[in-house]
């Protein structure tokens, strides 16, 4: 009888072992994998998504989420990035144009991280912010995640509470040395569409054919970033012509393309057709800016601002040229951008500089 009872509680200790093993494996096989309900989000908590393995603020990207980075990157008060990008299993993206984003499917979630690693005192690491672009059945939405001090959390703040956007004062230290303080803008969901705005819809910015049309080093090895979403399942193909951007610090490109570069990835979203500058005299798309009258050379502002300051673009003169102006300014009637920077891009001025200064034709 006690060897009965014996046989009978060991099974049953297998048993409950089999199912805790296999409970086990099941949380481990989950956990490598994103979270993502598209009827629920955006989450209240950046965590949730679990987009990120380990500690989020190492933001160690999980299976299938996807970094990414445009040839030239927008200027935020020298804020640095990580972007990523997830999509849904068996969801596509399909190429339209080199200069039109790419047609992602639905469920799509762009990932923006902003942070300083050099952030005063002690030259340590700090995330602001993580945006999210999140495209859904009706269109794209956003939404804005607020870290913690501890580095331990972001929190959604998007909606109604945060209709006017914040600020945080940080310091930090440029590449060259200078200690710059500021009180870095994180945007309202209103700002956020003013510049993500087309035909009057919310629509990412950055994730064109030509912005990434370069390589990028993966953990695998370097690739180009448009054959790696072909080689994960994330975009059907694409063209091996495209006419593309390039990084506007690199010296060895010509100083002309390197500017239309620069003001591809920083203008053109607002200065284009049925957006928010589309007003203005000028079109800074890359595929337009080989016409030099769409950069404004010796086009009339339609605010002048003096009798030195009437043209755009005054060849040879950076100080009679009403783009240098405003890039120089950091007041808010002035600047351009008006939003997404509260410092001067002092590389991004020079690079204009330079290049109004090569300029040698003569206006009518």
């Amino acid at each position: 009888m006690r060897k009965i009872y014996l046989l009978y509680l060991f099974c049953l200790l297998s048993i409950f072992s089999c199912k805790n093993d296999e409970k086990i494996e099941s949380v481990e096989t989950e956990s490598s994998f994103v979270n993502f309900n598209i009827d629920a989000v955006p989450y209240s908590k950046l965590s949730t998504y679990m987009f990120f393995t380990g500690d989020l603020k190492n933001l160690q990207p999980n299976t299938k989420v996807i970094p990414y980075e445009p040839a030239s990157s927008l200027f935020t008060d020298y804020a640095l990035k990580k972007r990523f990008i997830w999509i849904p299993g068996g969801a596509k993206a399909s190429y339209d144009t080199d200069d039109k984003i790419l047609n992602f499917p639905v469920g799509t979630v762009l990932i923006k991280n902003f942070y300083y690693n050099t952030v005063q005192p002690g030259n340590t690491t700090k995330i602001l912010e993580t945006r999210l672009m999140i495209k859904k059945s009706t269109g794209w939405i956003f939404a804005e995640y607020l870290w913690n001090d501890a580095q331990t959390e972001a929190d959604l703040v998007t909606g109604a509470n945060f209709a006017s956007g914040t600020s945080k004062n940080i310091s930090f230290k440029k590449d060259n040395g200078d200690i710059i303080t500021t009180d870095y803008r994180i945007p309202s969901e209103t700002e956020c569409l003013a510049c993500h705005k087309l035909d009057n819809k919310p629509i990412p910015i950055g994730m064109k054919p030509q912005n990434l049309n370069i390589t990028y080093n993966y953990p695998s090895g370097i690739k180009n970033q448009l054959q790696k979403f072909v080689d994960e399942g994330y975009l059907q193909s694409y063209p091996s012509n495209i006419v593309s951007t390039v990084n506007y610090k690199d010296t060895s490109k010509p100083l002309d393309i390197r500017l239309r570069s620069y003001l591809d990835i920083n203008c053109a979203h607002c200065h284009q057709q049925n957006a928010r500058c589309d007003y203005r005299p000028i079109r800074l798309s890359f595929s337009q800016t080989a016409d030099l009258t769409k950069m404004g050379v010796c086009v009339m502002a339609d605010e002048p601002l003096g009798s030195s300051l009437e043209k755009i673009i005054t060849p040879g003169n950076p100080a009679k040229s009403v783009m240098h102006f405003r890039l120089n300014s950091t007041n808010e009637n002035n600047r351009m951008p008006l939003l997404g920077r509260t410092i001067v891009h002092d590389e991004g001025v020079e690079l204009l500089k330079q290049w109004i200064s090569s300029l040698n034709q003569t206006c009518p």
